[in-house]
């Protein structure tokens, strides 16, 4: 696309409300386009729509006009979550009309640098935690992008001398053209949302726009243990900084001694081995260690997150940030709500709530995160998987309860793995009493010294309106055993 403000007395179609729809409507209304708003959800339900409107906005809700996108629109701004087979999307590609999201508007209008994160997990936590790191060491940063804040609001309230941390989905990703992040984390990429992207080849494709547009000025942080990562890596003009929890370095941030792959105690974790967090420089900066910190002394538990502060630490050194000054940040950082979040104890048993483990890459790291027997609460949205990559872990769990549209997979999969506490849940009068159930049944089955964990495996859309929704009524439910 052109800058923004090229696009004044243009018609601009905004498909899609919520927050970077409006944030962005506003932006191009700001900048003197015709800006046309579309949800197909009813008025009542969009209550953004009176906010355009008193500010001379056209909204149009509860269906897609046939002539939304007509032979005067210029640009088509989508929400990322709505499917390129959406009509007024198949419109726009039709008549030739530029496909964005707010994502890439956003870029051409920031006056500072853009730190961009994305990954098939641990995005959240690491964006989090970018901005915590660069916050300690006095470098302005404003965390948006897919965590919340949209980054159309951020852009205009960023200092110059300051930082744009953004995490960003492989839907905003998508309608990216232009986009150059100073610095691009890939954290790692697995099987997801492979029903909006209809297939792998599409999602990869989609994630690795991140660094199109970058060069040899600006950074790419790579995880060195996925395969998939290392081969894209090849064909990125970014310099690279690799991070890895199982490989020595010439040049990047990883773990001394290194972990061994897939070499994990009945704990749920390696055996005891003090490591540390190295940083090498490149040979050109005399190639010496630095060490930050050691592993132990990270606030948030498991290997995985021990893999998001490598990302973290390298994105921040690729930003400027002194090395001295990231331990006691990582050392106090205590993670994200939904994500391997501790809730409570009740009659000695624990209870966490990982509800944004949403594929099964995730909910494995997380059962091996945790020390202690764990009753596994999962099940959700069934996107097609057959779930089998879940027997070695499940073979390691005390009980497992199911739910949700995938409940009979989960439990076929916990039969071949020989597990033999196994409750099926279905579906109660609605999805916070089903919910319910499923936490007092996991303990039922729990003892003292037991963990029981929410980590679903499957996304939420289901029974729940968000993965949030379904991590609260965890939480609550857990409360009020």
């Amino acid at each position: 696309m052109n800058h923004p403000s090229t696009y004044r007395d243009k018609r601009v179609v905004v498909l899609g409300l919520a927050r970077s729809g409006v944030s962005v409507a506003k932006l191009f209304h700001k900048l003197g386009a015709h800006v046309i708003v579309n949800d197909k959800k009813d008025r009542e339900s969009c209550p953004e729509a009176d906010e355009l409107t008193a500010l001379g906005i056209s909204v149009l809700c509860g269906y897609h006009p046939e002539d939304l996108i007509n032979d005067e629109t210029v640009l088509l701004v989508k929400n990322p979550g709505i499917p390129y087979t959406a009509d007024p999307v198949q419109q726009a590609l039709n008549k030739g009309v530029e496909i964005i999201t707010e994502v890439e508007a956003a870029y051409w209008l920031s006056p500072a640098p853009i730190i961009g994160i994305t990954g098939s997990n641990g995005k959240t936590t690491t964006t989090t935690l970018i901005g915590k790191l660069l916050e300690a060491s006095g470098m302005k940063p404003i965390v948006a992008g897919n965590i919340g804040l949209p980054l159309c609001d951020a852009v205009q309230d960023v200092a110059e001398d300051g930082w744009i941390v953004a995490e960003l989905s492989s839907f905003q990703l998508k309608g990216t053209s232009a986009f150059r992040p100073k610095v691009a984390l890939l954290l790692n990429l697995a099987e997801t949302h492979l029903d909006y992207h209809g297939g792998m080849a599409d999602y990869v494709q989609s994630k690795t726009k991140l660094f199109a547009n970058q060069t040899n000025e600006d950074t790419a942080v790579i995880n060195w243990d996925d395969p998939v990562c290392r081969e894209i890596a090849q064909n990125i003009p970014a310099k690279k900084l690799p991070f890895s929890l199982y490989e020595r370095l010439e040049t990047g941030v990883y773990i001394e001694p290194p972990y061994v792959k897939d070499h994990y105690d009945n704990a749920g974790s390696e055996q005891s081995v003090i490591r540390s967090i190295v940083y090498r420089g490149s040979t050109e900066a005399n190639g010496e260690e630095v060490v930050i910190m050691p592993v132990d002394d990270l606030g948030i538990p498991g290997r995985h997150n021990a893999a998001n502060a490598l990302a973290a630490i390298a994105a921040c050194l690729s930003a400027g940030a002194a090395p001295e000054l990231l331990a006691e940040p990582l050392t106090f950082f205590k993670g994200v709500e939904h994500r391997l979040e501790y809730v409570c104890e009740r009659s000695g048993v624990k209870y966490y709530n990982d509800s944004k483990a949403t594929n099964a890459t995730a909910s494995t790291m997380s059962i091996r995160s945790l020390k202690g027997p764990i009753v596994l609460v999962a099940g959700g949205l069934d996107r097609g998987s057959d779930y089998l990559e879940l027997l070695p872990v499940f073979k390691e769990l005390k009980a497992l309860v199911t739910l949700g549209e995938t409940r009979e997979k989960l439990a076929h999969v916990a039969e071949l793995a020989g597990l033999s506490k196994v409750q099926v849940v279905n579906a109660e009068k609605d999805a916070e009493s089903t919910l319910q159930q499923a936490v007092k049944q996991a303990a039922a089955l729990a003892e003292p010294g037991d963990i029981v964990l929410l980590s679903p495996a499957c996304a939420s859309w289901d029974m729940f309106a968000s993965y949030e929704q379904r991590g609260s009524i965890f939480k609550q439910s857990a409360h009020t055993l």
